[in-house]
């Protein structure tokens, strides 16, 4: 009995190692794909004149990415500074305030949002969201800067909302019951001792978020312009993303137009990685 329990052990841990090491394999690569595919482009254009070029014109081959940069982190930082507040007090209610029925409602309806495709938003901020900037600023055309933001600060909102949550919950009572001992009150003890202590969850929350900022295309380049010019809030942009999405098509295979696209692709991952490690350095050094 002993011999076939170990044994259906060493089963389930060659399978779970096995699992994890396709996880490994995947995004090495994804990241040797990536390396190799993107790299020729920038040795042919140059680092600097790829990286700060401001003009994009593959007819003429000059392909500067500085616009597209600057529009997907000026996107990205406004979408966190839009989402993240709102999905920390929602996240706060959630977990301390909101009752049973109230909170199970809430948190099915954030799910739900989570679960909406990405072309759905896209397709509502066109009808309803890019007519109405366009009409409250007096612009040509709502298809602004502005108008990306927000959508993407709806597209994040569920992942803060639901991961913050999660971690809030976990914080072990006896902190909380020790500082409203103390004589702390609600908000203090729920920012100052709850938040502190579930920061790694909400950091991992602010990681994922931006992930979906920095990756979204589809929804994007429905209600931001799509055209390459330096961002601005109320001008017609273009995000990393929805220059592959929109050129990647009809770029010549092998062509130099076609590895400036997949040179994008490794800025965008760059641009992540460095995120995530980031993020995850400032919660060690607050934990240490």
């Amino acid at each position: 009995m002993k011999k076939k329990s170990s044994s259906i052990e060493a089963l389930f841990h060659g399978v779970f190692l096995l699992s994890g090491l396709l996880s490994v394999f995947f995004v090495l690569g994804i990241t040797v794909y990536l390396v190799v595919s993107g790299t020729p482009a920038i040795a042919r254009i140059g680092l600097s004149e790829f990286l700060l070029g401001q003009t994009w014109n593959p007819g003429r081959e000059q392909f500067g990415i500085l616009p597209f940069i600057l529009t997907s982190v000026y996107g990205t930082l406004g979408a966190l500074a839009l989402g993240f507040p709102l999905g920390i007090m929602t996240a706060l209610y959630l977990s301390k305030f909101a009752h049973r029925k109230a909170s199970r409602v809430i948190r099915s309806a954030v799910e739900l949002l989570a679960g909406i495709p990405s072309v759905v938003y896209g397709l509502v901020g066109m009808i309803a969201l890019v007519p109405a900037i366009q009409n409250a600023f007096g612009l040509s055309s709502g298809a602004t800067l502005l108008a990306a933001i927000v959508v993407l600060a709806v597209m994040i909102l569920p992942y803060i909302v639901s991961v913050s949550t999660t971690a809030l919950d976990a914080v072990p009572k006896e902190y909380e019951e020790g500082s409203f001992a103390l004589g702390a009150t609600d908000a203090e003890t729920y920012f100052g001792i709850s938040v502190h202590a579930a920061r790694s969850g909400i950091a991992t929350s602010v990681v994922q978020g931006v992930g979906r900022a920095l990756g979204e295309a589809m929804a994007i380049i429905m209600v931001a312009g799509n055209v390459a010019n330096m961002p601005a809030l109320f001008d017609p942009v273009r995000f990393l993303t929805t220059a592959i999405v929109s050129e990647m098509s009809y770029a010549s295979y092998g062509s130099l137009h076609r590895d400036a696209l997949f040179s994008i692709g490794l800025v965008l991952f760059i641009f992540i990685v460095a995120v995530n490690v980031a993020l995850n350095l400032v919660v060690r050094r607050k934990s240490a």
